[in-house]
C-alpha cells in the first residue's frame, strides 16, 4: 500500500514541480512551493487513482486532476494555519507558511495556489472534452468556496466553545473535508461518463472524508506532535466541535468503524476492482497508529 501511495505522491509532486517551473517567475512562487511541496501523503490523489482503476481511466490524466486537488488542499491548509483561524505554527513537521514568510504573504500564496488549481484543469494539455472540463472546474470551485472548504472552516470557527448537534458537526466536516474527498472520488466517474454511478461515488467520497476527519481528530487527541508533524490536543484547548467532544472517544471509534463498513458495502458490487480503494481506506484508519 505504501509503495503505491508513494508512487502517486511522487508523480503528483513531479507534475506540480514541472507546472510551477513553467510559471512566470515571481517572488510569491517561493512561499507557494513551500506550502505545497514536499510533504503530505497525497491521499486525495490516491483516491482519484483508485476510483480511476475501477473505471479504467488513464493514470496520468488522473495525476493532473490530483495535482489540482493538492493545490486546493494546500491553499486550505495555509489559510487554516493563520493566526486569525487556527493559529498553528507547525505543519508537516516544519514551520507553517505564515510563520515562515508572514501572514500577508501566506494569504497571497494560498490564494495563488487556489487559482493554479483551475489553471491546471483548464490548460490544453489536460485532455478532456469541453463539457467534462467545465463540469470538473465547476464542481471543484463549489468544493473550495462557501458551500465547501471555506464554508466548513467558517462553521468550524463559529462552533468553537459551543455544543453542537451531531447533524451540524457532520455537515461542517462534510464541507470542510468531505467535499474535496468527494470530488476526488467522483471525478473519474465524470470522465468515464458513468452517470448512474455519480451519486454513489459522491457519497462514498464524502463518507471517506468524514472518516478521514474522525481519524484526524482522534490523532489530535491522542497523537504525538513529533510523530504527526503538528501540534496535538488543539481541539480540546479551543473547544472545537468534533464528534469526539459530542460522542466520546470510544463511541467515535465505533462510529468510524460503522462508516467504514458502510463504504465497503457500497463498493461490494465492484469486486476486486475496488481493492485498491479499500486498501487506501484501511490505510486512513491505520493513521491512528501514528500516535
Amino acid at each position: 500500500m505504501k509503495k503505491k501511495l508513494n508512487k502517486v505522491a511522487k508523480d503528483t509532486n513531479l507534475f506540480l514541480k514541472k507546472f510551477i517551473l513553467n510559471q512566470k517567475r515571481t517572488e510569491l512562487l517561493i512561499p507557494m512551493k513551500y506550502g505545497l511541496l514536499p510533504g503530505g501523503k497525497k491521499i486525495r490523489s490516491k483516491l482519484l487513482i483508485d476510483v480511476g482503476k475501477i473505471f479504467n481511466i488513464n493514470y496520468y490524466k488522473l495525476i493532473q486532476i490530483g495535482a489540482a486537488v493538492e493545490c486546493i488542499h494546500a491553499y486550505s491548509l495555509i489559510h487554516d494555519d493563520l493566526p486569525c483561524m487556527d493559529n498553528d505554527r507547525l505543519r508537516r513537521g516544519k514551520l507553517s507558511t505564515h510563520a515562515k514568510f508572514g501572514e500577508s504573504t501566506a494569504i497571497l500564496a494560498g490564494n495563488s495556489l487556489l487559482t493554479i488549481a483551475f489553471e491546471i484543469l483548464s490548460q490544453p494539455s489536460f485532455k478532456a472534452d469541453f463539457k467534462t472540463k467545465n463540469r470538473l472546474i465547476n464542481l471543484l470551485s463549489k468544493c473550495s468556496g462557501h458551500s465547501g472548504i471555506a464554508g466548513g472552516q467558517y462553521s468550524d470557527l463559529q462552533f468553537e466553545g459551543k455544543k453542537q448537534t451531531k447533524k451540524k458537526i457532520i455537515d461542517m466536516q462534510t464541507k470542510k473535508t468531505g467535499k474535496l474527498f468527494s470530488f476526488s472520488c467522483v471525478s473519474p466517474v465524470i470522465i468515464a461518463k458513468e452517470k448512474r454511478f455519480i451519486k454513489k461515488f459522491e457519497k462514498i467520497g464524502s463518507n471517506i472524508g468524514i472518516l478521514f476527519q474522525i481519524i484526524d481528530d482522534l490523532i489530535d487527541l491522542k497523537g504525538n506532535s513529533k510523530i504527526v508533524g503538528k501540534k496535538t490536543r488543539k481541539d480540546v484547548k479551543k473547544g472545537k466541535a468534533t464528534l469526539i467532544s459530542l460522542l466520546g472517544y470510544k463511541n467515535t471509534i465505533n462510529y468510524g468503524n460503522k462508516l467504514k463498513s458502510s463504504i465497503f458495502k457500497s463498493l461490494k458490487s465492484f469486486g476486486s476492482n475496488a481493492n485498491d480503494l479499500k486498501n487506501t481506506i484501511n490505510f486512513i484508519m491505520t493513521r491512528l497508529n501514528e500516535k
